[in-house]
């Protein structure tokens, strides 16, 4: 016996099998008399924290306990985040995790370092398939800095063409970026693309085949995309597709706390740094934010 509630139970055992008083069957399972009287205040208060935590989990299965205790402060649960991981614990919501073969290290070399908005973004393709085994790709771009997912393109084929057709959209809603840093793949390398940037003096930072770490920011991105729409999802059609994936980009760009920007939202943060706050943003209270998670923004996203 350890834990005092095993040595509570001993001590009930005593005094109903022995007939005992309650301080020779505290003395015999060596516990106090006050833990042994002590009953816990705040039930109703922890089942309603339950309650409210298996439904976030619910709706976001592969959120773990750090960024679920995010959501909660957001609604105004003033809660430790060692709380909520004793709780998520209990429930046993933990995210299983996939294993990943073990490769050796390469030799390390510096990424590029974003300062500013549409400073770098970041491109790459993904693949997945619907459930008339058809397959589909998407077209991911990321903004280094502010960490938003500026496009999600689906479509059976994404050539070159049609990866200067969305940078023109792009362009126009929130302007050029000065570096696209993209691996060596056929619609990146090909004359459409670089007759695009040489035309908007754009430059084409490529990564060094089979490197892909780096092209960090879009392959971390990939990751949570794969881990948190595509795998949860079994698409029967492009349109059901391309109506979840773009949801899934709403929700990720305007409510999912990302912890590199202080578990702030990819909108927030840029608002942030140019003095605004966008009205689609969620508004959190931020001194209870910054009690409740006792973190700071990196040196390097504070806005000028």
């Amino acid at each position: 016996m350890v834990k005092p509630a095993a040595r509570r139970e001993a001590a009930t055992f005593f005094r109903e099998e022995f007939g005992v008083s309650q301080q020779r069957a505290c003395a015999m399972a060596t516990l106090q008399r006050s833990t042994y009287a002590y009953r816990c205040q705040v039930t109703g208060r922890t089942e309603a924290l339950r309650q409210r935590l298996r439904e976030l989990a619910a709706e976001r299965p592969r959120y773990g306990y750090r960024r679920l205790h995010v959501l909660l402060v957001r609604e105004g649960h003033p809660v430790n985040h060692r709380r909520i991981h004793r709780l998520y614990r209990e429930e046993g919501l933990a995210v299983r995790r996939r294993l990943r073969k073990r490769v050796c290290r390469g030799q390390r070399r510096p990424l590029l370092r974003a300062d500013r908005l549409n400073h770098a973004w970041s491109m790459d393709f993904m693949g997945d398939t619907l459930s008339s085994s058809r397959t589909f790709r998407t077209l991911n771009i990321v903004d280094q800095y502010s960490r938003e997912c500026l496009a999600l393109e689906v479509d059976s084929s994404l050539p070159g063409q049609r990866v200067v057709r969305v940078l023109d959209r792009l362009a126009a809603e929130r302007g050029l970026p000065e570096v696209l840093v993209i691996d060596n793949g056929p619609e990146f390398t090909g004359k459409t693309l670089d007759l695009w940037a040489y035309e908007h003096r754009v430059h084409l930072h490529f990564i060094q085949p089979g490197r892909p770490i780096q092209n960090a920011f879009v392959e971390s991105f990939n990751g949570r995309f794969r881990d948190e729409c595509l795998n949860q999802h079994w698409f029967t059609s492009l349109g059901d597709a391309r109506a979840h994936i773009e949801a899934w980009r709403d929700d990720y760009n305007t409510r999912r706390p990302h912890s590199g920007l202080g578990h702030r939202t990819p909108i927030e943060f840029a608002g942030l740094t140019l003095g605004l706050r966008s009205p689609s943003a969620p508004a959190a209270p931020p001194a209870l934010l910054t009690e409740a998670l006792s973190v700071n923004l990196p040196a390097t996203h504070l806005p000028a």
